[in-house]
């Protein structure tokens, strides 16, 4: 880049020469990999070059996308105004011809090229255009043209323009990976939006009114109250027994409200100790606590701007219930372990099965949350209670895991008869549960009776159905919640858990899976019933 020179002292110049272009290239690598702002990283590429390398004013300039102009992404020693005016046609003048070519230019006097236009105008404040050399490197991707980098330097005689190109090219090589870098995050972000706009319209879908089954009064009276509330940004309170379907009328209220374009963010409070609900819920800092390696966002703040569903908000601990009133009230809070105070717009829907009246007059339940939570309560009826809802609940369980499973699994009279009698306890989840084992159990076109879930079928006596082991003969025990004496049903169904247990390595989810209940249902039963593991 200096004129050329003879002996031992041009060998150390060009000694010289190749370490400050290796060290620049290696600054250029560091440049690039700083930022995926293509105009904040080739900014600073052409600063480099000008500070490393004597290389004056500079240019980054792509193609418009859908177009066939150029303009300029980054530029040094421009002012805006020059760069704005900076816009080419493909194969207008030397920058327009390098695109149209995909071969470097070299311009050694722009004094006396008639091709070069100046179109921004920042030579025309120089004394003597004649000083000024100009290169221009096309920036390739896949063998495509996407833009040029373009630089001044000043004029010398005898210039080895060849290094200069060969140099401007390998930083124009570099710049091309950073265009697909970045081209690939940009696609990859679209696909992720897009996807996301789809799952919502499906969620969105899903959570129609007449997607949600129930034409019985009662769940008529319940849609009526949720249509109302979903307009609103009221604090909705669902009650109801467990398996009523709280989360699905949680998600009809937020996807047929105001905030149906934000997020919709779930947690079971009722599924995490005590020691992790701060966390959850708010979120914690860098280093707050042991194994805490980074700054974690909790569910208020993931919920900003939609819908937070507390679930199981009944079995909160007393000790947490303080800090939720206060976010509550004041719509603030701090990470577990930060300092910084953040503030949300949430919607708050809860759910319990408890007795939460009950449960303020033995201070269980703060009187003072209850009344914040308990703004619009909505009771989900028992599906016992509601037994027209049963048929087309078991046609669409029917339909959806006969599809699941590639089968067509009918049921038979009477099947249909057996589930319309059972009280179900665990209401529509256990009905759920119970067709889905129909349909994997059945061995041919029709289920049966033996193909429903043992749970199902010991809610009748008369059904004589003994697993293995013989367990009719056991012991019957007397029942620990009262020390009162097992009836014949509680001492059959006791047989069946235990059984199921046994059989399932006593691993409570496989032998709840096994029976068609949840494992929440089986917990209750083996501490209602005092079973012990194996000795």
């Amino acid at each position: 880049m200096t004129a050329e020179r003879t002996g031992p002292e041009r060998s150390s110049r060009d000694l010289e020469q190749q370490i400050l272009e290796l060290t620049t290239l290696y600054e250029i690598s560091k440049v690039l990999t700083e930022s995926l702002d293509l105009e904040v990283t080739s900014t600073k590429v052409l600063r480099l070059l000008s500070q490393l390398l004597g290389m004056q004013r500079g240019t980054f300039m792509m193609r418009d996308p859908g177009s066939s102009r150029l303009s300029i992404v980054a530029a040094h020693g421009m002012t805006r105004e020059e760069i704005t005016r900076g816009k080419y046609k493909v194969g207008e003048g030397i920058v327009g011809r390098v695109v149209s070519t995909g071969s470097p230019i070299v311009v050694p006097s722009i004094g006396s090229e008639p091709l070069f236009l100046d179109r921004t105008g920042a030579r025309s404040r120089l004394p003597d255009r004649g000083i000024i050399s100009f290169l221009c490197v096309p920036v390739k991707v896949g063998g495509e043209v996407v833009g040029v980098l373009s630089v001044d330097r000043l004029f010398e005689d005898r210039i080895p323009f060849d290094q200069d190109l060969r140099f401007l090219t390998i930083v124009a090589g570099s710049i091309a990976q950073a265009v697909r870098i970045n081209e690939m995050v940009r696609d990859e972000k679209q696909r992720l939006l897009d996807e996301n706009l789809r799952l919502k319209s499906e969620l969105k879908g899903r959570y129609r009114f007449e997607n949600i089954i129930g034409v019985s009064d009662r769940m008529q009276t319940v849609f009526g109250q949720v249509d109302r509330v979903s307009k609103s940004s009221a604090t909705v309170m669902l009650r109801g027994e467990s398996g009523t379907g709280k989360e699905m009328i949680a998600g009809l209220i937020h996807y047929n409200s105001p905030r149906s374009q934000g997020p919709f963010v779930k947690l079971n409070c009722a599924a995490l100790p005590d020691t992790l609900l701060d966390s959850e819920l708010f979120g914690h800092a860098k280093g707050a606590f042991t194994g805490a390696v980074g700054e974690k966002r909790g569910r208020f703040e993931m919920a900003h701007g939609g819908t937070l569903f507390l679930d199981e908000v009944g079995d909160l601990p007393v000790s947490f219930q303080v800090k939720l009133l206060r976010v509550l009230q004041e719509r603030q809070f701090e990470r577990v372990g930060g300092t910084e105070t953040i503030s949300v717009d949430v919607r708050l829907v809860t759910a319990t099965n408890r007795n939460l009246e009950e449960a303020v007059r033995a201070g269980t339940f703060r009187e003072d949350l209850y009344y914040r939570l308990n703004v619009i309560p909505i009771f989900l009826p028992p599906l016992r209670e509601r037994p027209e809802d049963i048929p087309p609940l078991i046609e669409h369980f029917l339909a959806r895991f006969n599809r699941e499973n590639d089968k067509n699994v009918r049921i038979s009279r009477d099947v249909y008869e057996t589930l319309l009698r059972y009280s179900w306890p665990g209401n529509i989840r256990e009905l759920q549960h119970a067709i889905e084992h129909a349909v994997v159990m059945a061995a041919g076109s029709e289920a049966r009776e033996t193909d429903l879930p043992l749970s199902v079928l010991n809610g009748f006596p008369g059904v004589a159905v003994v697993p293995a082991g013989n367990a009719s003969d056991r012991a019957p025990g007397p029942s620990p919640g009262n020390g009162s004496p097992l009836s014949t049903i509680e001492r059959s169904e006791k047989n069946f858990i235990v059984d199921a247990l046994e059989k399932c390595g006593w691993v409570q989810s496989k032998a709840a899976r096994a029976l068609g209940i949840t494992p929440r249902q089986i917990g209750y039963k083996i501490r209602k019933y005092g079973i012990a593991g194996p000795r």
